[in-house]
């Protein structure tokens, strides 16, 4: 596996993640999320990687910003750190993102096994169910004093993993399992750690914004948020006259800044693949007006249309018929 170069890591983990009946992106190189994944309403972004220490946080930024608009699960996937090869069954972490190993992975997408261990400075940790910890601690009738010392830690340790308070060594986890017969660990849920949807309502309320087909496009009455080192400019949704729909999935748009128009195909191959997995509309936005309504799919706006357009009604339905024919 040390000899993997990154390219033949990222093949094994699309063919691992499609033999696991995910439907899976191309790679996108030069972004900051190499592939996309999906499998039914779970949707995951990878940055694969053959060293872990070699993530850029700016990158990490930007794959947290885009998966929380998409409520995707964001996660880097590596071989190795500067010291050691990754473990199999242990998360690991960094820039607040999860990182774990293939054989990991491949553990979760083909047997449905989730890790358990974390790692973090000093070791190893597990997280404790303090609910269960409290609940076969009554049922045997032992204090917390009484468990605290069976198991050879503080009283006030048993308390804070009842509370779920502290994470606990494994070799405490352990000694408390054999106490009690019973698991008290609980298994790391990857998919399942997602920050908030980002709120469209709420941004672009301010002069911050440079791209002027942004601004456009705001004006219009969408949210728009700017991206970098992703395969497309801007992510955008329809602001709600009352409230925020978290259901709704976001444009893709791509915000042409005087593109060749091959370039602009080699774009639309990615827009039209992305579009499938998230399951969401793209767009381009352009100034040449001999480019024709759509590129491989892809509807193409001009940037005279989309300041033409009253509202966003009026826009996307403007997407909608280019994309039709």
């Amino acid at each position: 596996m040390e000899t993997m170069n990154r390219n033949q890591v990222i093949q094994e983990i699309s063919q691992l993640l499609s033999g696991g009946g995910f439907e899976t992106s191309q790679v996108y190189y030069q972004s900051c999320f190499d592939m996309a994944a999906r499998k039914k309403l779970l949707l995951i972004l990878l940055k694969v990687l053959v060293n872990i220490d070699s993530v850029n946080e700016a990158h990490v930024q930007e794959i947290r910003k885009v998966a929380s608009t998409f409520l995707a699960s964001p996660l880097v996937v590596g071989i190795k750190s500067k010291t050691h090869k990754l473990e199999e069954d242990v998360v690991y972490e960094r820039h607040g993102l999860p990182v774990i190993g293939i054989d990991t992975l491949k553990n979760i997408i083909l047997y449905d096994e989730y890790p358990e261990f974390l790692a973090d400075r000093g070791g190893y940790y597990v997280n404790i169910n303090g609910n269960i910890l409290r609940e076969y601690r009554e049922e045997y009738s032992l204090s917390l004093k009484d468990l605290a010392d069976l198991a050879h830690v503080s009283r006030e340790t048993i308390y804070k993993y009842e509370n779920d308070m502290v994470r606990a060594n494994p070799e405490t986890a352990m000694i408390l399992e054999d106490i009690l017969n019973m698991k008290i660990t609980v298994d790391i849920d990857l998919f399942n750690i997602k920050s908030d949807k980002t709120d469209f309502n709420k941004i672009n309320s301010d002069n911050s914004i440079n791209n002027e087909k942004t601004k456009d496009l705001a004006n219009l009455g969408f949210g728009v948020l700017e991206t970098k080192s992703t395969p497309f400019d801007a992510l955008a949704i329809e602001k709600g006259l009352n409230d925020y729909s978290t259901e709704e999935n976001p444009l893709i748009a791509s915000l042409d800044s005087n593109r060749p128009e091959k370039t602009l195909h080699k774009m639309a191959i990615s827009l039209k693949d992305l579009s499938l997995i998230t399951d969401s509309d793209s767009f381009f936005i352009v100034n040449n007006k001999k480019i024709k309504d759509s590129l491989d799919g892809i509807p193409v706006i001009k940037s005279w249309e989309l300041k033409e357009a009253e509202d966003s009604k009026e826009f996307l339905n403007l997407v909608k018929e280019r994309r039709d024919n």
